[in-house]
C-alpha cells in the first residue's frame, strides 16, 4: 500500500482538481500569503458536499504566530465545531506558549472537542524550542498527527530531524512531512525518513483572466492553484 499523499489547497477550484488528480487527502486553507487561515463557512459546505476524499480543514484565526488570546481560541473551537458539525474527517490546528512550549492544555482540548475527527497539530511545532519534548506532549493529547519540516523551511533540509521524529513516534502519532515537497524530492524525502504520509501544496500562480487590469492600481492579480501534473508525479513516486 502507498504512502498517503495529503495536498493542501487554497480555494474550491484547487480542491477539486487535487481530489480528481490522486490526492488521497486534503488540507482545506485560505489566505495562501498568510501561510493559510480557517476557511470560510461558505468554502467548508461547498467541499463537504463536493469532496468524497477525506478533507481536514485548518483552524487557524489569523497569521502570524501561534500564541492566542481567550477571545481566538474561542474563535478556534466554534470553527472546530463546525467542521464536526458539517462532517469532515479532522482537523488541523496548534497553539504554543509564548516561551515556546507546546500549550498542553488548550490542544488538550481542542482534541477532546475534535471528537471522531482526527487532529493534526499542525506547523506551530517548527516554532517549538524543543521539538522532541514537544512530540511527546502532543503524543500525550491525543493528538493523531504533526505536520513538520523538521523545524526549518523546506522538509528535504530537515529530514534528519524528521526520520528521528518518525523512528520516536513509532506507533503512537503520526509524523507528517510537509513545505517543499514535490515529485523531484518525494521519493527521497520518504525513503531516508520512512514517513508513511507526505504533505505538499503543489502550488502554482496563475495569471488572472482578467482582460482588463487598471495600471494605475500597480496590482500583482495571480491566482494560487494546484498542479494537477505535479500531484499525480508526486502519487507515482510513493511507495
Amino acid at each position: 500500500m502507498s504512502a498517503v499523499l495529503e495536498i493542501a489547497v487554497f480555494n474550491i477550484e484547487s480542491a477539486l482538481l487535487a481530489a480528481n488528480s490522486g490526492a488521497d487527502r486534503l488540507e482545506l486553507c485560505e489566505n495562501p500569503l498568510e501561510g493559510g487561515t480557517t476557511p470560510s463557512y461558505g468554502f467548508l459546505k461547498h467541499i463537504a458536499e463536493q469532496i468524497s476524499i477525506p478533507v481536514f480543514p485548518i483552524i487557524r484565526p489569523r497569521g502570524g504566530d501561534f500564541l492566542y488570546s481567550d477571545a481566538e481560541f474561542k474563535q478556534i473551537c466554534y470553527d472546530i465545531e463546525l467542521c464536526k458539525d458539517l462532517g469532515f474527517k479532522g482537523v488541523v490546528s496548534g497553539v504554543i506558549l509564548a516561551n515556546g512550549q507546546v500549550d498542553y492544555k488548550r490542544t488538550k482540548e481542542m482534541v477532546s472537542l475534535a471528537g471522531n475527527m482526527q487532529f493534526t497539530f499542525h506547523r506551530a511545532f517548527d516554532r517549538t524550542i524543543d521539538p522532541l519534548k514537544a512530540l511527546v506532549t502532543i503524543i500525550e493529547t491525543g493528538a493523531h498527527r504533526i505536520l513538520t519540516s523538521g523545524q526549518v523551511p523546506n522538509a528535504f533540509d530537515g529530514k534528519d530531524l524528521i526520520k528521528q521524529l518518525v523512528e520516536i513516534a513509532a506507533n503512537n502519532i503520526i509524523i507528517l512531512p510537509g513545505s517543499g515537497v514535490r515529485a523531484s524530492n518525494i521519493k527521497d524525502l520518504q525513503a531516508f525518513t520512512g514517513a508513511k504520509e507526505l504533505h505538499s501544496s503543489a502550488r502554482i500562480s496563475v495569471n488572472s483572466s482578467m482582460k482588463y487590469q487598471p495600471i494605475s492600481m500597480n496590482e500583482n492579480m495571480k491566482n494560487t492553484y494546484v498542479d494537477a501534473a505535479e500531484i499525480i508525479a508526486m502519487k507515482e513516486n510513493l511507495q
